[in-house]
């Protein structure tokens, strides 16, 4: 029962959280969250990770000891540049045992979270997903981060809290 209400707590809280208005109020929790859908069309993983902005920045700053303003289309290269960098050292994928390498696509801000989308291309199946997620850890001891996974239909969804960042799901 306390498993139950656990999720159903964290399902209606993180909607509510990312979508919220603008400068309404300071987030109480520190999470991010992976959502990857395979695509048998184009035999890849589409992978969009989504991270409260004002966190990202944060961490960002410090990491590479500049103002950053993922919203300025004049810094538009050099956040690409940045955001790609930490998102590359923080995220690893291994597909059935195998490390996978990413495609960076690019950022966009959405109200109060940036989203990040990448690709991992020429996967015509998989049966087990790991990926190492330490984003925000740089910055917070109480990060979670949530992983949900499409694949045929079916989803599978984990969830890692600091320090742990190995999350696996399996089809």
């Amino acid at each position: 029962m306390v498993a139950l209400l656990s999720k159903l707590l964290l399902f209606v809280s993180v909607p509510i959280l990312f979508f919220g208005k603008v400068g309404e109020y300071k987030h109480p929790f520190h999470v991010s969250t992976t959502e990857i859908a395979f695509n048998a069309k184009s035999k890849s993983l589409e992978v969009t990770c989504r991270i409260f902005t004002d966190d990202f920045e944060t961490v960002l700053n410090q990491r590479f000891k500049k103002k950053i303003d993922l919203t300025s289309k004049t810094q538009a290269k050099e956040m690409n540049a940045l955001v790609k960098n930490y998102v590359s050292s923080n995220l690893k994928f291994i597909i059935d045992g195998k490390a996978a390498a990413t495609n960076y696509i690019g950022f966009e801000n959405d109200h109060e979270a940036t989203n990040i989308y990448l690709e991992i291309e020429n996967i015509s199946a998989f049966k087990q997903l790991m990926l190492s997620n330490g984003i925000l850890y740089d910055l917070f001891d109480d990060q979670m981060n949530i992983l949900h996974v499409e694949k045929n239909g079916f989803r599978k969804s984990t969830k890692v809290n600091f320090p742990e960042k190995q999350m696996m799901v399996n089809f």
